[in-house]
């Protein structure tokens, strides 16, 4: 039986698409392989602390780096070419199938990424599993509008963001207690488990998306493309295109989203290596700070949500800006040297939790509201998701050139205040509509 738009059971399928992908962005892009990776590299780093990839000489986090950068510059490249022939064909959810699987196998192959013999490994699927994440996104964001109506996308969105950061938690417990005990698995040791964790991300979000798969709809405008759909795909793009540029609040909105999207994706990435080398703080407090942010991330999606039904969409998203920026001066006011500072950067965690989900989950309900009536949803996304990475990207450069003028993460992070004021600004350029005020 086909579901209609708004139905609960519909939504709660595509919802249920963040509990199974999100274990990638915490287990995966976040707390365990990047704490693996660093270990087996430290392995067969040279006296300079090098590794030797491609003939060529690299700093292993700068490998790491480039390596995610590269991905994120792949899928800003494919993904409006796909979602303009994915409009045409009405073929969305073959797409979501197959980034999805992609991702998953992936993620999965790391497990042979065992130490100097097998970096290629590390490198290929992590380029891989990246793509496959990301490039799923973008079509299952792009279901959004077809699934709720524009007064339900604000929790609907935020109840994606919930259920994932739910799941996440979960497997990352299970994840951290596999990799601290071994032996009560029967494993080997620590390297065995980090490496089985990945198999079981991969299982994860292949399995729970299956349920995603049963519910969602396939080409829901029953269009019936020509044999020439790449020509035909491409020109859907560049009519959208065309489009968002004469819609002068969608312009402003991906003007502002992309800037505020430099601080958060940026602070997200780099909160770690912060805490770390710029605090001189424990691992285990480290992962603690994760699984807070995750936990009152929860909250924080479902609050904003609420918020935003009050005083809407516009004012609720310069909020979460504005305590982002707040976020920066706390980052810039912290020093190794005080005392207690591991709690104060709790706080900072606890407050990042707070305005990350909400942020995310605000942002992406209220791009698909201002959209105009379309049957494009998929091209229409892609500029979003393309937004994103780009501002990702962007930020990761900004941040690295910012390091090696001043010396210091602190300074660097205060800089990335600037984004969020001017993303704050550029909100005003943006129109008020019947379901974004």
């Amino acid at each position: 039986m086909k579901l209609k738009r708004g139905d609960k059971k519909l939504i709660n399928a595509w919802a249920f698409y963040d509990w199974a992908n999100s274990v990638y962005s915490l287990v995966i892009s976040t707390a365990v392989f990047p704490i693996y990776y660093s270990g087996i590299t430290a392995s067969f780093e040279n006296v300079e602390g090098e590794i030797k990839f491609l003939g060529t000489m690299w700093h292993s986090t700068t490998l790491y780096n480039y390596t995610l950068a590269f991905a994120f510059l792949v899928v800003a490249f494919i993904s409006p070419i796909l979602s303009g022939i994915a409009d045409y064909t009405g073929n969305k959810l073959k797409f979501l199938k197959f980034f999805c699987l992609l991702g998953s196998l992936s993620v999965m192959s790391l497990f042979f990424f065992e130490g100097e013999s097998t970096l290629w490994v590390g490198i290929v699927f992590t380029i891989m599993a990246s793509i496959g994440f990301w490039g799923s996104i973008v079509f299952y964001n792009a279901y959004l509008p077809e699934v709720a109506f524009p007064e339900q996308q604000d929790k609907v969105s935020a109840k994606g963001f919930m259920l994932g950061y739910a799941g996440s938690i979960l497997l990352l417990f299970l994840s951290l207690f596999m990799v601290n005990k071994p032996e009560f698995f029967g494993l080997p040791n620590a390297g065995f488990a980090s490496r089985l964790t990945f198999v079981l991300v991969g299982i994860w979000w292949l399995g729970f998306a299956q349920i995603t798969y049963r519910r969602l709809p396939n080409n829901v405008y029953g269009r019936k493309p020509s044999k020439d759909f790449i020509w035909k795909g491409l020109h859907e793009l560049k009519a959208v295109a065309l489009e968002i540029k004469e819609y002068s609040s969608l312009k402003f909105f991906l003007y502002s989203f992309f800037l505020f999207s430099v601080g958060v994706q940026t602070i997200i990435l780099m909160a770690g290596i912060f805490g770390s080398q710029e605090l001189g703080l424990p691992t285990l407090d480290l992962i603690a700070v994760i699984l807070l942010v995750q936990i009152v991330g929860i909250l924080g999606a479902f609050i904003f949500s609420r918020v935003s039904n009050k005083i809407g969409n516009l004012a609720t998203l310069k909020i979460t800006i504005s305590i982002w920026a707040l976020v920066c001066l706390g980052a810039f006011l912290l020093d190794k040297s005080q005392e207690n500072v591991n709690l104060y950067f709790y706080g900072l965690g606890a407050l990042i939790g707070l305005v990350m989900g909400a942020i995310q989950s605000l942002s992406r309900s209220t791009y698909s509201k201002l959209l105009p009536e379309t049957k494009d949803h998929a091209t229409y996304f892609s500029f979003y998701d393309v937004t994103e990475k780009i501002a990702i990207v962007f930020g990761m450069l900004v941040f690295g050139l910012l390091i090696s003028l001043t010396g210091s993460m602190q300074w660097s992070v205060l800089f990335l205040a600037i984004f969020f004021i001017g993303s704050f600004v550029l909100l005003y350029f943006v129109r008020k509509t019947k379901y974004v005020k």
